[in-house]
């Protein structure tokens, strides 16, 4: 594998930002310091005045293959994450068909083998009825259990009791959720129902999935963690009110109960829904302009310990649906970074946090082995960002397979110009090197402790 020697860059690793050589070889990171220039390399690039940052870990995507390839494969999504500076994802298992069993686990490993372009893990489904196939999970080769105690997509609703009380009581990885409670939504939908027919107005997908429905079910979720000593982590918050369930002021590799921010509950409000309509529909919904504040505020002092997509992509003709019909979710992964980045010139967090939500913390939650961080030894998943090349989102740099984002015609003043994944070049300037370097994540959780 040929080296590289990346000079002047601005390292955004573990607080600072600070000018400094990267020499990476044989896909690792070799030496980090300064005047580096006389080491012979392969490759030479001069980062002056670019951040140089840890490839992205985005821990709940959307990929679609098997079964649902017509929107979206591992292929397709994985091309688009690492034009985006996401060099490693974790993929959830509500496919066609649902990942409940070891073997259809495996065979999107061996998808993924073949044709991802970012490293990849994917979660093992839980259902109300295949506990004991899920505690075979292997902890140390798949990132965690996935928990839709709200049904989302497809019919992986988990409801059951006693299902919940063996999943929390006996699996010992990390169990991720999906929090709304089924019987306050379907209430809400009859109600809107009576007054609208079908023709409900996306802009009540907030009232429909509520504040409510959320709180009710990621308080239970956090009241069996608690109970049993599980590991948690609730994904996609999207209200103030769940905050109350999470701790401050402790380090994360100590938490028990953890949380996920996505970049869409930060970026858009229910004020949006007028103009995007479906393109914003998500489950859970994006909520009021108050919600998006104390999400904002409650990521940067430290509540909410990750920043990820959701990335959920569904095709324009899906899309042009009424409510009812209309699928929630939409793709991001390849705009999550320059969308987090935007956040931060606004002032939202500092761009050392920007890498700790996306960066650091992912591989410190799920245990990741060698990644996250710009690390002598650590594999050379690794960004490089102009941050003063400003560019537009529009159908003709768009990479997802669906074709369009709920970003497009927004401006951002920073631009993803290369991409290595285990230290190979993968995006150079707004070109995919066909370059297939991706690995299987591994996880260092040999003595996991309840």
């Amino acid at each position: 594998m040929a080296s590289t020697l990346i000079l002047n860059a601005q390292l955004v690793n573990q607080g600072k930002v600070q000018e400094a050589d990267v020499l990476i070889s044989d896909g690792r990171i070799i030496r980090i310091g300064k005047d580096l220039q006389h080491i012979v390399a392969d490759r030479v690039l001069d980062a002056g005045g670019k951040y140089l940052l840890p490839g992205v870990i985005d821990d709940q995507v959307h990929f679609r293959e098997p079964g649902l390839t017509h929107k979206a494969t591992i292929a397709t999504e994985s091309r688009a994450a690492v034009a985006g500076g996401v060099t490693s994802f974790m993929e959830m298992p509500n496919t066609q068909p649902q990942t409940l069993t070891q073997a259809l686990l495996e065979e999107k490993y061996q998808i993924a083998a073949q044709s991802s372009f970012a490293n990849y893990s994917f979660f093992m489904g839980a259902s109300n009825d295949n506990l004991e196939e899920v505690l075979r999970t292997d902890p140390e080769r798949v990132c965690g259990i996935k928990v839709f105690m709200g049904s989302s997509t497809g019919n992986m609703l988990v409801d059951n009791e006693q299902t919940l009380e063996g999943l929390f009581s006996r699996v010992e990885m990390l169990i991720a959720t999906h929090c709304e409670d089924e019987a306050t939504i379907r209430r809400n939908i009859e109600v809107y129902r009576q007054q609208w027919g079908e023709e409900v107005p996306v802009r009540f997908h907030p009232q429909i999935r509520s504040a409510e429905a959320c709180y009710k079910s990621s308080s239970m979720a956090v009241a069996l963690a608690r109970k049993w000593g599980a590991q948690l982590h609730v994904l996609h918050i999207s209200t103030a009110r769940e905050l109350e369930l999470f701790d401050r002021d402790i380090p994360l590799a100590e938490k028990k109960v953890t949380a996920e921010a996505c970049i869409h509950h930060l970026w858009f409000t229910e004020q949006d829904y007028e103009i995007k309509g479906n393109f914003i529909k998500w489950n859970p919904a994006v909520k009021s302009a108050a919600d998006r504040a104390a999400l904002r505020k409650a990521l940067a002092e430290g509540v909410l310990d990750v920043l990820a997509t959701d990335h959920a992509p569904h095709t324009l003709e899906e899309k042009a649906g009424t409510y009812f019909k209309a699928p929630s979710g939409g793709p991001l992964v390849q705009h999550s970074l320059v969308a987090a980045l935007e956040l931060a010139k606004q002032g939202v967090l500092s761009l050392p946090q920007v890498v700790e939500k996306m960066c650091h913390n992912p591989a410190i939650l799920f245990r990741i082995k060698e990644r996250g961080f710009i690390e002598e030894g650590y594999w050379a998943d690794l960004v490089l960002v102009d941050p003063q090349q400003s560019w537009t989102v529009s159908r003709e740099n768009i990479l997802y397979k669906c074709g369009w984002s709920p970003l497009e015609g927004q401006e951002f003043q920073h631009k993803v110009t290369h991409t290595w994944v285990n230290g190979e070049l993968v995006w150079e300037e707004g070109q995919l090197h066909e370059r297939k370097a991706a690995q299987r994540l591994l996880f260092d959780r040999a003595s996991i402790n309840r």
